[in-house]
């Protein structure tokens, strides 16, 4: 039996989470935090778990899960979902044109005022979301515009934009239509971490949008970062609006995400300047278009002017420059990162596109050139869009014969050596980059490797920031760290006679340098700026080691019996010290007659208070993270940032949140401030 106190609670649970994600997804200004969400989230799928008969289709908790399907069912419109015209001139002109054909057809001069609502036309996937009684019955794709395909699951678990069920008073049946997008950001972030993986990467966000709501698992559609924007009506039942913008108005009072770029114009100079004012700015857009829709504004004077080859005469859309062009590959060269990350990049045939000239593309990196099977000679898409930058999408015609040991092999280009450096290139186990060692030497990372070896948790000499090291290397005053300590390159008189570096900066520059000649062995081999050497690993090595000459002839075996050290880090560290340049370097620092920096050693495997445990901190502390971050490493223990079962202590402060709850969940001690302190005075005692 169903208490009426259950589901009284499951209905307001159901209200304010609904309220919570309209808030968050479609508003993007998120009322509570994470926390609180998820706890509201929990008693609410506890609630319909201890009482079935009030599970219902329009829960918030029915967007997790879902089971793949064998194959999509086929859906017939009810309304065609019909293309609209296109207007191929993209200058002022297609503009004009579309208002003179509404004229000639309406029968009014040019004098008559006609209103306009003009909008933005999305580059995804339409869709048609069919409400009955106010809750999502089904969401289907165009098809062929008479029959598409039933795509709800997908669209329920992987768009939390669209909502289940509406606010307010809406008609019985509604369909509601719009467009499903991916976010440029969001596109390039989940292409990163697909490379970085070594999966397959998206082509473009248009045919991801598209893709991830075709596909047959919705726990795959979940995981892409997919929008929805709606901008218009299938079939309606009880509600006609007298116009479009009355229409898209009442959307959103409903709960739909429109988007604002929306206006209504009079006549075609009012559609001229929205064109021009779009096309200015379609760069900074967070998603892609391809161009503006017109719409008469009126619904009367719609159904008046009626449609002409399954086409509306009352719309049209009007297009930008394409960003997507075929051009031919003529050669390839590889770019060297400020972290050492090689980049194979094409070098094209000039082509225009997205609204400017490209002549070079990203391959991004071995696999994906690779995957692509991109070689000179090729004839290939190539993508601009905003300020992403140009990428090769594929390959529409080869060249030639297509010999698989002719693929493309970053290595055997480069001979194995970085092109800017000479120093030896390394691909570690597991990532998707081959990489320069040279990391002290290599003029492509001098800027990024100066300013974390200046960096306040590495060598600390204040007062070394950008703008300066901008400075000192382009004038070649810099070249390497040890440049930094040698005073007939770095004096008062070079320094000050720099912008922005008066007399007393330049006194307390050098005054800085000097200061930082003797660190800890632990920051020196931080500021070395070693791939995968944090500055709790550099800790762990200098304690191990106790001096830098055991560390630079340590093998990999002996590495690994540092904790938290296994094989990846190990091969960076051996990669790194195998590497002549950086060794050269560091004998220019150690060096008393040019560097003079004396690492200080350290005790090597020094058993300390807390040795050999871990701690995570969570909330806010009395003290300072780093303060108490520090107290802990200086007795020994390993502060780490997420809890596991390793995790010895949590050290909870006020608003602790999914660690807490986490480090409960695997019965990890949890100290609050007064008992973190105790313990760190009875451990310095």
């Amino acid at each position: 039996m169903i208490s009426d106190q259950a589901a009284r609670r499951v209905v307001k649970l159901r209200q304010q989470i609904a309220e919570y994600d309209y808030w968050y997804y479609v508003k993007d200004a998120p009322l509570v935090p994470d926390a609180e969400y998820d706890k509201l989230f929990r008693e609410l799928q506890s609630l319909e778990s201890l009482h079935p008969e009030l599970q219902s289709q329009e829960s918030p908790t029915q967007r997790v899960g879902g089971r793949p399907l064998e194959m999509f069912k086929p859906v017939r419109h009810v309304v065609p979902m019909l293309s609209i015209r296109t207007e191929t001139d993209i200058s002022d002109q297609g503009a004009v044109a579309f208002d003179a054909r509404v004229r000639r057809e309406l029968g009014l001069n040019g004098d008559a005022p006609i209103e306009y609502a003009c909008e933005l036309k999305f580059d995804g996937l339409a869709i048609n979301l069919r409400y009955e009684r106010g809750v999502l019955f089904q969401a289907a794709t165009r098809g062929d515009g008479e029959v598409g395909e039933d795509v709800t699951q997908n669209v329920r678990h992987a768009i939390r934009q669209i909502p289940l069920s509406l606010e307010g008073s809406p008609p019985d049946i509604l369909e509601v239509r719009g467009e499903i997008y991916m976010r440029r950001d969001d596109f390039e972030k989940y292409n990163a971490v697909q490379r970085e993986l070594g999966l397959p990467t998206l082509v473009n966000p248009r045919n991801g949008a598209a893709g991830s709501i075709r596909q047959l698992d919705p726990a795959l559609a979940a995981r892409r970062p997919l929008k929805f924007f709606a901008y218009g009506l299938g079939e309606v039942q009880g509600w006609k609006p007298q116009t479009h913008q009355e229409l898209l108005d009442q959307l959103e009072t409903w709960g739909f995400p429109v988007n604002d770029m929306r206006c209504v114009v009079k006549n075609a100079l009012g559609l001229v300047e929205f064109h021009r004012r779009i096309e200015s700015m379609r760069d900074r857009l967070p998603f892609d278009i391809d161009g503006v829709v017109y719409k008469v504004n009126s619904i009367a004077l719609q159904e008046s002017l009626g449609y002409v080859s399954r086409e509306p005469r009352w719309a049209c859309a009007h297009k930008f420059p394409a960003e997507e062009q075929v051009t031919i590959v003529r050669g390839i060269d590889i770019q060297v990162g400020r972290t050492g990350k090689l980049t194979p990049v094409a070098k094209l045939e000039p082509v225009f596109v997205g609204g400017t000239t490209v002549s070079n593309a990203t391959l991004h990196n071995e696999d994906e050139t690779r995957r692509k099977d991109v070689r000179i000679g090729d004839r290939v898409i190539v993508r601009r869009a905003g300020d992403v930058i140009p990428e090769v999408v594929g390959v529409v015609q080869e060249a030639g014969e297509r010999r698989e040991e002719d693929r493309f092999d970053l290595y055997k280009w480069l001979d194995g050596k970085c092109p800017v450096c000479g120093s030896h290139i390394v691909r570690e186990e597991g990532e998707a980059d081959w990489r320069c060692t040279g990391g002290l030497f290599c003029a492509a990372q001098r800027k990024q490797a100066l300013l974390h070896f200046a960096s306040r948790r590495a060598m600390n000499i204040d007062g070394l920031g950008d703008k300066l090291v901008e400075q000192l290397v382009d004038a070649h005053l810099v070249d390497t760290p040890a440049d930094l300590y040698d005073q007939r390159k770095l004096n008062h008189e070079t320094l000050s006679g720099l912008e922005r570096m008066g007399e007393k900066s330049a006194h307390n520059l050098l005054a800085a340098i000097d200061k930082s000649r003797k660190p800890t062995l632990a920051r020196f081999i931080f500021a070395l700026g070693i791939r995968n050497v944090g500055e709790a690993t550099a800790k762990d090595l200098a304690r191990h080691f106790g001096k830098l000459d055991n560390l630079m002839h340590a093998d990999m075996e002996k590495l690994q019996q540092v904790r938290d050290v296994g094989p990846v880090v190990a091969q960076s560290i051996v990669a790194f010290f195998s590497e002549k340049h950086n060794i050269e370097v560091i004998e220019a620092l150690l060096d008393p007659h040019r560097g003079g920096v004396v690492a200080l050693e350290s005790e090597a495997k020094t058993v300390r208070p807390l040795s050999g445990k871990t701690f995570v901190l969570t909330g806010t502390l009395g003290i300072s993270r780093n303060i108490a971050k520090e107290r802990l490493e200086s007795l020994g223990a390993k502060v780490a940032g997420s809890v596991s079962k390793k995790t010895d202590y949590l050290v909870s402060g006020m608003d602790s949140g999914s660690k807490l709850e986490r480090a409960r969940e695997l019965n990890i001690a949890v100290l609050n401030e007064h008992e973190f302190l105790s313990l760190i005075e009875s451990s310095d005692a």
